[in-house]
């Protein structure tokens, strides 16, 4: 046998002297960070708007993380005005919460917030709960404040801290207050500002959805599902009567999907969602007339009916309503017409020569209506008494902005150009 060199046993020695210590260190670390002197994490996530799939897988996840990471306690910041999945979904998520083997707390809040509908039975479901001085939960059909949860057993964790008396009693007047009153959270006792207060031992660690989730989510936000609905049909009708493929197409195309993604995720009626594309059929015949008729009345009626009956269960408030409503009454009766004549009619406005080129009354022109001259829809006025029938000639006497001053070619005024010619003998 070759005989080791001395340098390769000193370093088999130490190799061995390391497997032999660094797990007894090891055992000693975990022994330390569990007995909460140096160690210990508390989760925090943050849970905002309805409980949608995003939100509810999110917590689902965090939970089986804080399983696995041995956390001190799950805290879920809840501010939510109820749920918008299915029953056998919420009943999982809660079942979830109510089973996890680690401490799982609910805080409502900060102040303003509100755990109402069957985001209410997210709270019920955690070991530890409360609400923020100024928050709501729902019991029923009533909805109570934190006061009043805390005495009527709804609560387990009271909203107010008595700091002028440097109280350490549990509290949940702030997220901080309330990781701090679960009693598994290993706490210290510090002086601030004359007063004794508690924080955790440990580290606190805040989580939220990513960013493409929080955009998913804010996607399937009921008024932002509606208005982006609404806008992306609203640029299609618009670039549906322009040349070509414009930056319009481009944005309502990307509108329109994503209305239409968060429409599938809220609870909405087909027969609303029905009525919407109906009233962009009725603006549709309109605009191609160039003056609002008739079947824009029929759209405005059917789009505020789309409008109030487009969710089952979810309300819009009426700032929304009204910003849809409005605007599109607006962008349609007088907008929409005015743009597409423009982006027609681009290269003859101001051109003298204009004035004399003949077309044909499209409607009646007693005294406004509308023309076709060059196969586009102008907006048409007669600059005489004698109204004008539907599809007899006319000829364009004079342009004032986007209206046409036309006269019919029959018993009408010699054209301008011909009274610069010598007269006839």
């Amino acid at each position: 046998m070759r005989t080791l060199s001395r340098r390769t046993a000193v370093l088999g020695i130490l190799l061995m002297a390391v497997a032999v210590v660094a797990p007894l260190a090891a055992a000693a670390s975990a022994q330390t960070d569990q007995s909460g002197q140096t160690g210990g994490l508390v989760t925090v996530i943050q849970v905002n708007g309805y409980l949608d799939p995003i939100e509810a897988d999110f917590i689902n996840r965090a939970v089986g993380q804080a399983e696995r990471d041995h956390v001190d306690a799950l805290v879920i910041q809840l501010d939510s005005a109820g749920a918008i999945v299915s029953d056998a979904t919420l009943d999982k998520l809660v079942e979830r919460i109510h089973e996890a083997t680690v401490d799982v707390g609910v805080w409502v809040g900060p102040s303003g917030a509100v755990a109402i509908g069957k985001a209410a039975d997210v709270v019920a479901a955690a070991k530890y709960r409360g609400l923020a001085p100024g928050s709501v939960l729902d019991i029923g059909n009533r909805r109570v404040g934190a006061e009043e949860a805390f005495t009527s057993g709804r609560t387990n964790i009271g909203a107010k801290c008595d700091r002028s008396q440097g109280s350490t009693e549990g509290c949940a007047a702030t997220v901080g207050d309330f990781v701090v009153s679960i009693p598994s959270v290993p706490t210290k006792q510090i002086q601030q500002n004359g007063q004794t207060r508690l924080e955790p031992t440990g580290r606190t660690r805040f989580a939220q959805l990513s960013l493409l989730n929080r955009l998913l989510h804010s996607f399937a936000s009921p008024p932002v599902a509606y208005l982006l609905f609404v806008l992306g049909m609203a640029l299609l009708l618009f670039e549906l009567f322009t040349a070509g493929i414009g930056v319009a197409g481009v944005v309502g195309a990307g509108a329109f999907l994503f209305g239409c993604f968060g429409l599938a995720v809220l609870p909405t009626r087909p027969v609303g969602i029905g009525l919407l594309v109906f009233a962009m059929f009725g603006y549709a015949v309109d605009i191609q007339t160039g003056v609002p008729r008739v079947w824009t009345g029929i759209a405005t009626v059917s789009f505020v009916a789309g409008s109030l009956l487009l969710y089952d269960g979810v309300s819009l408030s009426w700032i929304t309503l009204v910003a849809g409503v409005v605007g599109m009454t607006i962008a349609m009766i007088a907008g929409m017409p005015a743009m597409v004549r423009t982006r027609f009619s681009t290269p003859t406005i101001g051109r003298e020569w204009m004035i004399g080129e003949e077309g044909e009354a499209r409607t009646p022109i007693a005294p406004d209506g509308t023309v076709l001259v060059r196969g586009a829809p102008w907006r048409a006025r007669t600059n005489r008494a004698t109204p004008i029938k539907v599809g007899e000639p006319v000829r364009v006497a004079a342009i004032e902005g986007l209206v046409l001053d036309v006269e019919p070619l029959v018993g009408a005024a010699r054209d301008y150009r011909d009274r610069s010619s010598p007269k006839d003998p």
